[in-house]
């Protein structure tokens, strides 16, 4: 979905230890694929992505979801269906970008948490009715 062997091993070799970042949404902030924010008098305006942090991984996220992005419509799994809706309504390049900070944080949930990725896996917030149900 965007991550292939050469993402991989750029990741290992630059980050090291992901516990380093408290969650995933840190890390992509990291690589700097988080919108900038210009907010005042409790209005959020979210502009581009920021382009601080790791210029090499970031650019390697960007450009493998954007060959995803691009051939999302072929396949059936969930993080496809959602991009290609993405796309639909956002334009291909948002997509992209969101996609990028997406597989970011299934890259740092996957070292973090020392389990293998599953396309499949839904999430589901903690304490919430579902959580439970999953629980038991």
């Amino acid at each position: 979905m965007g991550v292939g062997p050469v993402t991989a091993s750029a990741v290992v070799a630059t980050v090291g230890n992901f516990k380093q970042f408290k969650s995933g949404s840190q890390f992509g902030a990291w690589l700097g694929l988080t919108p900038r924010q210009n907010s005042s008098g409790g209005k959020n305006n979210l502009g581009g992505i920021t382009k601080h942090g790791e210029v090499y991984l970031r650019t390697l996220l960007i450009q493998g979801a954007k060959s995803a992005v691009m051939t999302a419509h072929r396949r059936q799994d969930p993080i496809s269906k959602w991009v290609h809706q993405l796309r639909e309504k956002s334009g291909w390049q948002k997509a992209t970008v969101a996609l990028a900070n997406k597989n970011a944080r299934i890259l740092w949930a996957v070292f973090t948490k020392d389990k293998p990725f599953d396309a499949g896996h839904i999430s589901v917030k903690p304490g919430s009715p579902q959580a439970a149900m999953c629980a038991a």
